[in-house]
């Protein structure tokens, strides 16, 4: 419900601008698909590294610190790619380089 409100925004504001509203929807539209392609691939890989260091961890038990600290390692790798996206979603929504 937000990405709607905020997409219909983003349309109302720029339309007295002057730019093309093909471009407007163009924009909008590569900017969801940016933050949910983002999303979805480090969800998976997030998902798949914690189900392997649970299993590593019950496997050895003693190397839990060293499996642990490599985790939150990999997942903040991981996580930065899905802020990359937003930030690429971001600037087709408001620092439009097409208009």
């Amino acid at each position: 419900m937000g990405s709607l409100i905020s997409a219909s925004y983003v349309l109302a504001a720029a339309s007295g601008a002057g730019v093309d509203p093909l471009v407007q929807a163009a924009s909008v539209l590569a900017a969801a698909l940016a933050i949910g392609l983002a999303a979805i691939g480090p969800g998976i890989g997030q998902g798949n590294a914690a189900g392997q260091a649970v299993e590593g961890i019950a496997r050895q038990p003693e190397a839990e610190g060293k499996i642990r600290g490599t985790l939150l390692l990999t997942l903040a790798f991981m996580e930065s790619l899905t802020i990359y996206g937003l930030v690429i979603a971001l600037v087709l929504l408001f620092a439009n380089p097409f208009a």
